[in-house]
């Protein structure tokens, strides 16, 4: 059993992640800001957590996350705030995670990013959705320049349908749609896999079965 915590716990990918977790008989711990999400949380199977990224500083964070086999960074403003919002969560909010885990002694740390074609082809990106981009990438490359054990999956436009477990992933494929249960599925093998490390993973729908696509990568 693997003791994960969740940052992004309450979002759809989050949910979706603690509740896969569960079924496989590991803990998922996951952070929520509302209290009226915690029984929701329960339900999945999940430990809830309280905590608001935008107020936490590194050593309390720290020490929600101690303890932890492995940290994940599915939190996201999603739009919601304009750029504020976001350079507060995806930018700001990820080099608090980064600076905890190291502090805490978690060394594994899996973060949901964004795919670089997403939005392109489009009539005129807004200037929130470009400061969205930049935050993003900047995210990554703050990650990536830590000595954490980290892996950056990128999935493709995100859809509410319903996953199939199955999905397309490398270090550079076409760009897509996934399910958001399928990036959960996508975490949960990566967690299960941690001979994948270091690596930027790009992914869509396909149809390989997660766990066998991503233990190809190893």
């Amino acid at each position: 059993m693997k003791k994960v915590f969740i940052i992004g716990g309450a979002g759809n990918v989050g949910r979706s992640l603690a509740q896969q977790l569960a079924r496989a008989g590991h803990q998922a711990l996951a952070m929520y800001r509302h209290p009226e999400q915690e029984a929701a949380l329960k339900l999945l199977g999940a430990t809830p957590v309280r905590g608001d990224l935008q107020s936490l500083d590194e050593q309390a964070l720290a020490d929600l996350i101690a303890g932890s086999d492995v940290l994940v960074f599915s939190a996201g403003a999603g739009g919601k705030g304009g750029k504020e919002m976001t350079n507060a969560i995806d930018g700001h909010g990820l080099e608090i995670a980064v600076a905890a885990a190291l502090k805490a002694g978690v060394s594994r740390f899996l973060l949901v990013s964004a795919f670089p074609e997403a939005g392109r082809g489009k009539a005129a990106p807004s200037d929130t959705f470009e400061n969205y981009m930049a935050v993003k990438k900047q995210a990554d490359v703050h990650l990536a320049a830590s000595p954490l054990d980290w892996v950056i999956l990128r999935p493709g436009t995100l859809t509410n349908d319903a996953g199939n477990g199955r999905i397309n992933a490398g270090l550079a494929i076409p760009y897509g749609s996934v399910p958001r249960e399928d990036v959960a599925a996508t975490l949960a093998a990566l967690i299960e896999t941690p001979a994948v490390s270091r690596k930027i993973i790009e992914v869509t729908e396909g149809n390989t079965p997660a766990l066998q696509a991503v233990q190809a990568l190893a």
